[in-house]
């Protein structure tokens, strides 16, 4: 029994380690086709100085992915249909990348994503609901709840990718997170699969972190979506627990609430949800003076201690065989402490802080015009 949990430990930990140096070599490599065959584009309007950088970044992570994927897990059919689906969703990036896509179109190859692993079982068979207990849902269900809620995370992802290593710092801690999770509750294939998610994400942040040397654009950004909710329904949600189907939200929650804020604010004024703008979360930051670094570094923290908070309600449950334990709640109560703080900050920052510099702008702009009107009646 020893011998085979570290087994697994290694698997988890070559798999990432794999991820890494892949994506770490390969990366400069399609960043010089890209720049080839043209495929770039210049960062945002505070950093007209930069040059051009190339996008089509998901090419390495798919590839520092498949790989170790290759290598370290069995090709059963769970992972079969994972492994192919990330083909597809990477190649819809990809072709919106090169050419761009209208939004149904990019859609319509996101749902055909993430149908494909639902083919091979990986969808959500069971439920567990408040009160009632836990529940078989029938395929005519799961399934459709499968195919949006993959949809859904992979735009959550697209919508992140909005400053130079935010997307990928995100999306690498909940990678280890879910490994970690996985790997306790014995589901090792998932666990490999998150941790070459972690890997692959580290080494890519090499490549692009502020100033970015490229970026991931749409293939990577799906890439990664896809596999985060993959694994999400592959491990987490096939367990009976109502803590586990907690996990998940808990450790996605930024990019969740980023989604959820910005498709609110798009939907109260009229604008459709697929049009871009800048009313996410990092764009709120950097109107309020924020640096790229400095914004990112923020959300990383933000999303880090809501992991923690995931991992304190897996490792420590408050009540066991229904016992409670003082040492568990206390270790509950600190982390949920620490998430509830840093989210409180986070929102202190972007609407308290936004709210007195938007009046300070007014007094500003008020005391100017009339000076103004004084000088021209003087």
């Amino acid at each position: 029994m020893v011998w085979e949990e570290l087994t697994d430990h290694l698997q988890v930990l070559w798999g990432a380690l794999a991820a890494l140096g892949i994506v770490l070599v390969l990366t400069p490599a399609v960043g010089s086709a890209a720049r080839y065959l043209r495929l770039v584009e210049r960062p945002g309007e505070a950093d007209r100085d930069r040059p051009t950088v190339p996008r089509l970044g998901g090419l390495a992570l798919f590839l520092g992915m498949f790989v170790p994927s290759i290598a370290f897990l069995p090709l059963g059919g769970e992972l079969r249909g994972v492994l192919l689906g990330a083909a597809v969703a990477t190649t819809v990036g990809a072709i919106d990348d090169f050419r761009g896509l209208a939004w149904w179109q990019k859609l319509g190859g996101q749902v055909t994503a993430a149908a494909i692993p639902t083919g091979f079982g990986v969808w959500v068979q069971r439920f567990t609901f408040p009160v009632i207990g836990v529940h078989a849902l029938p395929s005519w269900v799961g399934v459709p709840l499968t195919v949006l809620g993959i949809v859904a995370v992979m735009n959550m992802v697209n919508f992140l990718d909005g400053l130079d290593g935010l997307a990928a710092g995100v999306c690498a801690i909940s990678g280890a997170t879910f490994a970690v999770i996985e790997l306790s509750l014995g589901r090792v294939g998932a666990a490999v699969l998150a941790a070459i998610v972690c890997g692959a994400c580290l080494g890519f942040l090499r490549h692009n972190f502020y100033p970015a040397r490229i970026f991931m654009g749409d293939s990577g950004a799906l890439l990664l979506g896809f596999t985060l909710a993959a694994i999400s329904v592959q491990g987490l949600l096939k367990t009976a627990a109502l803590a586990t189907l907690v996990l998940p939200l808990l450790v996605l929650a930024v990019p969740v609430l980023d989604t959820s804020f910005v498709v609110a604010k798009r939907i109260k004024s009229g604008q459709p949800i697929y049009v871009a703008d800048a009313r996410h979360l990092h764009h709120r930051f950097m109107r309020l003076g924020f640096s790229q670094p400095r914004a990112v570094l923020h959300l990383w923290a933000w999303c880090g201690t809501l992991a923690l908070a995931a991992l304190a309600t897996r490792f420590a449950p408050p009540h066991h065989h229904g016992r409670w334990s003082v040492e568990n709640s206390a270790i509950d109560a600190a982390a949920g402490v620490l998430a509830l703080g840093v989210s409180l900050y986070v929102v202190y920052l972007l609407e308290i802080v936004k709210l007195a510099s938007r009046r300070g702008r007014r007094r500003g702009e008020a005391a100017q015009d009339e000076s103004q009107t004084t000088r021209r009646t003087a």
